[in-house]
């Protein structure tokens, strides 16, 4: 991301009752844009959803116009989970996911759209799912879609032809709600849309993908941000982009010790690794990112005070 014109995200002052390296538990990520009506209702279901589990809540207002970032901000006062940050423009949903990622402290990411269309109860069978089978991604099925007939129909072409293109053995890369390592994650590469790509990204480095039918509901408040041809023709270019990453993509190859025996361990977790990129992500793995680690990645995050 070039520093010039990273976004300038905003956090309010708060202190969280849980340890910072949520020992192994689940950072759920909602990136959203004027979606005041709706975030209410989703941030009480995940709450719902998780009891019981270590977890906690990371909202990116992505440069609503609405009341949004007025509710986060109070919501977090009174909710140690909630960890809500502010775009002043908005800079889109791969990056919102990526920033929150990198401020994560879980071992597992959850992503759910700000919409409200994904359920959250359906959360805790993909995190079961992912942990039972040792997969690195679980990704959503939306099997009856709560959409009007162009949506449905713009989707089920573009997702035919990513699938026809990368062959990524997944029927609806689309959907919102995802479970995912946290380190498989953070290992792949960023550029915008990435979002609509990630079993295809995953799988190319390794990584083991399951896709599991969900839950889908009606929008009850607020307007889509994706048209036509956002899902579609857009995506087209992007699909090049991946394609070629895809076909580049490289595994670290086995080795053996002068025992003959497997130096795997040594090495450390195969899943993720981009050409070049191990070293960079050395800092990115460690949990929640100070003021000076985001300000490095060309990313500015200060306090919101009255904002």
């Amino acid at each position: 991301m070039n520093p010039s014109t990273a976004p300038t995200m905003a956090c309010p002052r708060h202190t969280s009752s849980d340890d910072d390296s949520l020992n192994g538990g689940i950072s759920v990520l909602i990136p959203g844009r004027d979606e005041r009506d709706n975030l209410p209702r989703l941030v009480a279901e995940v709450h719902a959803a998780l009891a019981g589990k270590r977890y906690e809540i990371i909202v990116i207002d992505d440069g609503s116009s609405d009341d949004s970032w007025r509710w986060l901000k109070g919501a977090a006062l009174e909710d140690p989970r909630l960890r809500p940050f502010h775009h002043d423009t908005s800079f889109g949903q791969s990056t919102s996911v990526w920033q929150a990622a990198r401020l994560a402290r879980g071992e597992w990411l959850a992503t759910l759209d700000g919409d409200g269309q994904n359920d959250p109860a359906d959360l805790p069978d993909m995190l079961s799912l992912a942990s039972l089978e040792g997969l690195d991604l679980v990704a959503g099925h939306r099997t009856e879609r709560r959409d009007d007939a162009i949506k449905r129909v713009s989707s089920r072409l573009a997702n035919a032809i990513r699938q026809s293109l990368l062959h990524d053995d997944t029927p609806d890369t689309g959907c919102g709600i995802k479970v995912i390592r946290r380190e498989v994650f953070l290992r792949l590469p960023y550029f915008d849309h990435m979002h609509r790509f990630l079993p295809a990204l995953v799988r190319a480095q390794g990584g083991q993908v399951q896709s599991l039918p969900v839950r889908h509901r009606e929008r009850v408040a607020g307007v889509s941000k994706y048209g036509f041809f956002d899902r579609l023709w857009v995506g087209i270019s992007d699909i090049v982009g991946v394609m070629w990453l895809v076909r580049r993509s490289q595994l670290p190859s086995p080795l053996q010790n002068t025992s003959g025996h497997a130096a795997s361990e040594a090495l450390g977790p195969v899943r993720g690794i981009m050409p070049g990129n191990a070293e960079d992500l050395a800092d990115a793995e460690a949990a929640a990112p100070t003021e000076t680690d985001m300000a490095a990645d060309g990313l500015t995050l200060h306090q919101s005070g009255a904002n």
